[in-house]
């Protein structure tokens, strides 16, 4: 090692990091400990990572950069100035763990005050998000009113994004669409792959076929190095490097360091099993902490003495940490679904004893029962005197505009949503979205608010949930539901869970919109399909589904204000349907989530319904009454989760019998979850068995006999009512 190599490295935080990386073993060591006494319930261990880890920290800020880590980073936390009993607070589990307070496994860190974003354990899937975090600090950096209205919000003009992964890792395709998103707008991204040469049992060479570091060297704009993770200064030289460079603006840097792994993947694995004596007694030379220990040596900072005395040193804070952190109390189980989700405070429903006492609380003015009104009326708001009706895609495009007139927070992305290219954009009439709900947004905001993405659904939500951490609004769209599935990772596994598994210090405020739905002749299977009873199955992810026009504005509104991801399903058939036509609502209507609307009132059945289906319903409603058969309540939920359990309650105890009617498939759509509720709670109500209108249980078909027989039709709702 050179002068030059060990010129950037004091004395005082070369027997600091020795320190460090000693008690970061020893917290591996702790853990298995006492994984072995059932105190410690997983362990994954940091251990040969160390070095880099440390040497890195040196160089990051923090509290003003932000960072997307991994389950190895545990040297990374404690040089960012985590303690070793917080970091053993999660291993036990417990309620004073500030990172989730008992949620999560240990090593999944998340500390809002430094910037740590709560970690998930799926790998790879922390990169997209990164990303979205970093564009949305260039993006705050432009827009400096925001900071103005909303002081949380700030950006830092160099700051750095850190995201770290395992070789192993990179194998995952949103590492490669980050890359691809990190390279065409040049952000300050810094990733670091830390190779050990495993990915549990799985060799590297069974993974790639090539080092990442040569894999990637056709995205233009990244600067990449490989280097030497166990060797301290070197990773001190080249780090320091890397961040000057990403902070004066020079795009993103890849680091691919080679480190060891001298402990198993986790407690639940035996490397014995797989790799060979020779090849575990060959990692021991190139351990970090031995190799630190050297350089202390070798600098002439510690004798062989003291380096013993600071080992020995981090072996007691190890231990007065361990007995701290099994001292603490345990998570409260009452405790368990706090953080689910946040909803807003929404105006208080007036009710008959608002009326007794001659006053109430601000009510909602979306009235649930509207006695009286025609199938396809306008329920709600009073529109303006003398204003025209608008189709549903209209009023959403209205509502967007004037949402982002409102809030320079959002911004709205995805595929084809933008109206041109931006030199060409006074030229052309432009795009604005296949269905034009966002025709007019870029010529209106410009290109940093309103722009096309990667075709890649996984990219898009991704970066939006990147975005919502930093305390924008995105609304991104992905362009047809029945594409959804690829951004299933970042809808389920990052966005709905990060309330929950960071115990309330993170959130996603994302609206996600998504057409949705068939009747749409030569739709198939890949533009027809309806499955919001999949997404009512995520806890933590909030799903709405309009079926007109007013509706679809108040919901919009109200989605803008939740903290929590919006899942916002627009029905294409609904689109430009004359019934589904409303006035425009006046500023400040909104529809709250949870919160259904009886269409049309009855006696007899009450029919819950949702979405296109609704209509359908009316018109089934209409013809039977007319016939002399029972006389159906219509209930449009409006939101799938939450849903109007009340309003059903009310219903079901006035006519006795249920109906519900929905276009996704019948087993294990979410009619399913209603009609298992109704059977607990309004069991005595009954004096018929519940039936359900649904698709049969098969994909759209292209040919319009097919489809006509797949998606329920108004017959089918006709049929189901006359059998009451």
């Amino acid at each position: 090692m050179s002068t030059d190599d060990t010129a950037v490295v004091t004395p005082d935080e070369m027997v600091a990091d020795l320190r460090l990386a000693a008690v970061s073993r020893g917290l591996d060591d702790k853990e298995i400990a006492l994984q072995k006494q059932s105190r410690v319930f997983f362990q994954i261990s940091g251990a040969g990572h160390e070095a880099l880890l440390l040497g890195l920290a040196r160089s990051l800020r923090p509290g003003h950069d932000w960072f997307f880590p991994y389950y190895r980073d545990r040297a990374l936390m404690l040089g960012l100035g985590i303690s070793p009993e917080t970091i053993l607070l999660q291993s036990v589990g417990a309620a004073t763990d500030p990172a989730s307070g008992g949620r999560q496994m240990p090593c999944h860190w998340g500390f809002p005050d430094r910037h740590v974003v709560s970690q998930s354990s799926a790998t790879g899937s922390q990169c997209l998000p990164a990303i979205g975090c970093a564009e949305a600090g260039r993006y705050l950096l432009a827009h400096p009113e925001i900071g103005g209205d909303h002081a949380s919000v700030s950006a830092q003009p160099d700051e750095v994004t850190y995201v770290s992964l395992g070789e192993g890792s990179t194998s995952q395709g949103e590492f490669w669409e980050s890359l691809n998103t990190a390279c065409r707008l040049r952000l300050p991204v810094l990733y670091v792959v830390a190779d050990n040469g495993w990915a549990i049992s799985v060799p590297s060479r069974d993974q790639q076929p090539a080092p990442v570091v040569d894999l990637v060297r056709g995205f233009h704009g990244l600067e990449m190095t490989r280097l030497d993770g166990t060797d301290y200064a070197e990773v001190r030289e080249i780090g320091q490097k890397a961040l000057d460079y990403l902070r004066a603006g020079g795009g993103p840097v890849l680091l691919h360091a080679d480190v060891t792994r001298p402990y198993s993947h986790s407690a639940a694995d035996t490397q014995a099993k797989y790799r060979v004596p020779e090849d575990l007694e060959a990692e021991k030379a190139r351990d970090p902490i031995g190799r630190m220990a050297q350089l202390c040596v070798s600098m002439g900072v510690l004798g062989s003495t003291g380096v013993d005395a600071v080992l020995t040193e981090a072996r007691g804070i190890v231990e007065e940490a361990a007995a701290a952190a099994l001292a603490a109390p345990l998570p409260d189980p009452r405790d368990v679904t706090r953080h689910v989700v946040a909803l807003p405070e929404w105006p208080r429903r007036p009710t008959d004893a608002d009326s007794a006492v001659g006053g109430a609380a601000e009510p909602v003015e979306t009235p649930r029962r509207a006695i009286g009104s025609e199938p396809g009326e306008t329920i709600g708001a009073e529109p303006a005197e003398g204003a025209e009706p608008v189709a549903m895609a209209d009023a959403i495009r209205r509502c967007l505009h004037e949402l982002m007139a409102g809030d320079p927070r959002i911004r709205v992305f995805g595929e084809d949503v933008a109206d041109a290219p931006d030199e060409h954009l006074e030229r052309v009439p432009g795009k604005g979205g296949v269905f034009g709900t966002t025709l007019g947004l870029q010529a209106s905001f410009g290109e940093d608010r309103c722009f096309n993405t990667p075709l890649s659904e996984s990219n898009i939500v991704g970066r939006a949930i990147g975005q919502a951490l930093r305390g924008l609004r995105p609304f991104p769209e992905v362009q047809f539901y029945d594409y959804i599935w690829t951004a299933m990772q970042q809808i389920k596994t990052e966005a709905a869970t990060m309330r929950w598994r960071s115990n309330g210090g993170f959130s996603v405020p994302m609206v996600l919109r998504v057409p949705i739905g068939g009747f749409l002749t030569g739709g198939a299977i890949w533009h027809s399909q309806s499955g919001e009873s999949i997404f009512a199955h995520v806890p933590g992810l909030l799903v709405v589904m309009p079926s007109r026009a007013a509706d679809a504005v108040g919901l919009l509104r109200a989605a803008m204000r939740c903290e929590d991801p919006v899942l916002f399903l627009e029905h294409k058939h609904l689109y430009r349907q004359h019934y589904a036509r409303d006035p425009y609502p006046p500023l400040g209507w909104e529809v709250p989530f949870g919160e259904g609307v009886v269409r049309r009132p009855g006696e007899d059945v009450t029919i819950v319904t949702w979405g296109a289906m609704v209509q359908k319903s009316l018109e089934a409603a209409e013809r039977v009454e007319a016939d002399g058969g029972p006389a159906a309540e219509v209930i449009d939920l409006r939101t799938i989760i939450p849903w109007d359990r009340q309003l059903v309650a009310d219903s079901v105890g006035g006519t006795g019998r249920l109906l519900v009617v929905h276009e996704d498939i019948r087993t294990a759509g979410f009619g399913a979850e209603i009609a298992a509720w109704v059977a607990d709670e309004c069991f005595d109500d009954l004096v018929a068995p519940i039936r359900r209108v649904a698709a049969l249980d098969t994909h759209v078909g292209y040919a319009p006999v097919l489809e006509d027989v797949i998606l329920p039709q108004v017959a089918d709702v006709e049929a189901a009512l006359r059998s009451f």
